[in-house]
């Protein structure tokens, strides 16, 4: 028998990147008392990651709780919500979290309109068939248009394939920073109107209380002292804790589990609890080896859900043991098993991502949805005391029907003002992207939307910066796998490389200063096959960097001119991977990251290279 649990909402919010999801969250969960009256929280709680909070972006989805009272009833409604990324590089994260909840709320930013990423997570919400709330946020901007934004997403509703009831979706204005809303342009003093409106059109769960309990598997996380956390909504029946489970695994097989400690969520806080409902999002401790996708169930009924699907990584690396003259200075971990171990243990809860052995034991392909994918896992592994080298980012080909190469293609939304249209139009048809729509933004900018393959955005993010005196706005998604485009050149600049080891000094650096943009200062150790600058030249050029000035014995009445380098160039790790050419690799430590050659000898190198020439 199925009922509707009426006391409970299950919630995803999902935006693109900017348009103040999370802020919103925060002012939800202030305004449900979930904190004491004097408890001191920090603004965007749910950005707990370092690396969230330092991109201003959310790359987890995490799982919180309020309780609000339902006028109608009088009685407490529990509503689950689930903050999602709003990059299309952790579409991963989305596909799982939609697979937990009956609705979304959408929030779109009330002066940009719906963007490039509001689409992707969109798309998945609405495929799903849920019920979404279109929340049009910072309602507080001076260039806020909120009817020029509602008609934009209700065509990016029809545009996306929305049925009927989707189409006919409730509309709320808000200000998350002041934590306002309004069914109007006037809003009113409190969230009120967004509570409301999530109680009346987000359909309470459909369950079946008396089932057999099956759950399955959305998200993983681990705790210290009990292990693995296995997180999922309930489908049907009801689960205590010290309860017999049957794990079905991915490949059908049956293994045995208990769910030793069991928890619901109430505001940030993980709530044990002796029992649990269908309908309820849980977390289930103590369990050994669980993977996303799998399902628990009572084990005299073993009944397999349908597994999650996540679309295909497009863009792969290769991660391999630190093979440069630097090697074991700064890292804990650089061992071929230690990497292994870290790579493999990755996919436990990263489902979008891809690891493979190679030929080699010392290095692995590693396979992502796009470079922030990879660029966020690099990061995160430094930060945990590893160092490895990584290969430039390479598309993943695919074969079709008739045997017909194909490649991954995107979409690429960009905003830059007039003055700069001309140079990315250049640009992007060197990258073989092909215009689809032009228009003028109410702000005075200029809106180009493009269908470009893959390969033509590695490495282009910070040419295009550069190019729009960092003041585009370029935001991209996954579209579709097409017919190869032919040859494209992504960087047409070359490397300024070391000749020898030692320390740089100004005099040796000033003379490579008049060739290129140099990357390191003065005082800094080098090794031979180093990159240390970008040049225009057509070929890389190596230069001595450590060269000392030769002292003489001849006075001088006014003293040597102090030799100034003009300015260097400092890179972050998302420019560094960007910038890495085919026969570069890029050496990552805990406290650093250094571009070098594959090849690190100056005459090896130039042998390789004249052998390339001819061949």
């Amino acid at each position: 028998m199925t009922i509707e649990r009426k006391d409970i909402r299950n919630i995803a919010i999902i935006a693109h990147v900017d348009h103040g999801k999370t802020t919103l969250v925060d002012a939800m969960l202030k305004q449900a008392k979930v904190f004491r009256e004097n408890q001191q929280v920090e603004e965007r709680i749910m950005d707990s990651n370092d690396l969230e909070r330092e991109r201003g972006i959310t790359i987890l989805s995490k799982n919180t709780a309020i309780a609000i009272p339902d006028n109608e009833t009088g009685e407490l409604v529990k509503i689950n919500i689930v903050d999602t990324p709003g990059h299309a590089d952790f579409g991963g994260e989305v596909e799982r979290v939609m697979n937990m909840v009956d609705g979304a709320l959408l929030l779109v930013d009330a002066a940009e309109g719906p963007m490039a990423q509001t689409r992707f997570v969109l798309k998945k919400a609405l495929s799903m068939g849920h019920k979404v709330i279109v929340v049009i946020n910072k309602m507080d901007r001076k260039d806020a248009d909120p009817d020029r934004t509602l008609n934009k997403t209700f065509d990016l509703f029809v545009e996306l394939g929305a049925n009927d009831e989707q189409t006919d979706f409730p509309v709320v204005y808000a200000n998350g920073i002041q934590g306002r809303a309004g069914y109007t342009e006037e809003l009113s003093p409190s969230l009120q109107p967004l509570f409301e409106t999530i109680l009346r059109k987000i359909n309470p769960p459909i369950v079946e209380p008396d089932a057999p309990f099956q759950i399955v598997v959305t998200n993983i996380s681990y705790d210290d002292y009990r292990g693995l956390n296995a997180i999922g909504r309930i489908h049907r029946g009801t689960i205590t804790a010290g309860m017999n489970l049957a794990r079905i695994k991915l490949d059908g097989s049956i293994v045995p589990e208990k769910a030793r400690y069991l928890y619901t969520y109430s505001g940030l806080e993980k709530v044990e609890t002796n029992s649990a409902a269908a309908g309820e999002i849980i977390s289930i401790a103590g369990l050994e080896g669980v993977s996303i996708g799998e399902t628990l169930t009572d084990p005299e009924h073993p009944e397999a859900l349908p597994a999650i699907y996540v679309e295909e990584p497009t863009v792969k690396m290769t991660f391999g043991v630190n093979t440069s003259p630097f090697a074991g200075r700064e890292g804990k971990w650089g061992t071929s098993r230690k990497l292994r171990e870290r790579l493999y243990a990755e996919l436990r809860n990263n489902v979008a991502l891809r690891v493979a052995d190679t030929d080699s034991a010392d290095s692995f392909i590693v396979s992502g949805r796009g470079e922030l994918h990879l660029a966020i896992l690099i990061e995160t592994m430094r930060r945990e005391g590893y160092e490895f080298q990584i290969s430039r980012p390479e598309v993943i080909m695919m074969s079709g029907v008739n045997g017909e190469m194909l490649e991954p293609f995107e979409e690429a939304h960009i905003d830059t003002s007039p003055d700069t249209v001309g140079t990315v139009v250049e640009m992007m048809g060197m990258r073989k992207g092909r215009l689809q729509d032009m228009y003028d933004n109410p702000d005075g900018s200029v809106h180009l939307a493009y269908v470009i393959p893959t390969r033509g955005l590695l490495g282009f993010r910070y040419q295009f910066l550069t190019a729009t005196h960092g003041m585009g706005i370029i935001n991209t998604s996954f579209l579709e796998y097409a017919p190869y485009a032919g040859a494209l050149t992504n960087r047409n600049t070359n490397s300024i490389v070391a000749w020898e080891d030692g320390q740089t000094t100004t005099y040796g650096l000033k003379n490579a200063e008049e060739r290129g943009v140099l990357f390191v200062d003065a005082g800094v150790d080098v090794y031979e096959g180093m990159v240390i600058g970008e040049s225009m030249r057509m070929s890389d050029l190596s230069v001595n960097v450590c060269k000392k000035k030769h002292l003489t014995n001849m006075r001088q009445s006014n003293k040597d001119i102090e030799i100034r380098l003009n300015g260097i160039r400092q890179m972050s790790l998302d420019e560094a991977i960007e910038y890495l050419a085919d026969d570069e690799l890029l050496e990552v430590t805990p406290l650093s990251f250094r571009i070098r050659k594959r090849i690190l000898n100056t005459e090896e190198r130039g042998k390789q290279t004249h052998r390339d020439k001819i061949g």
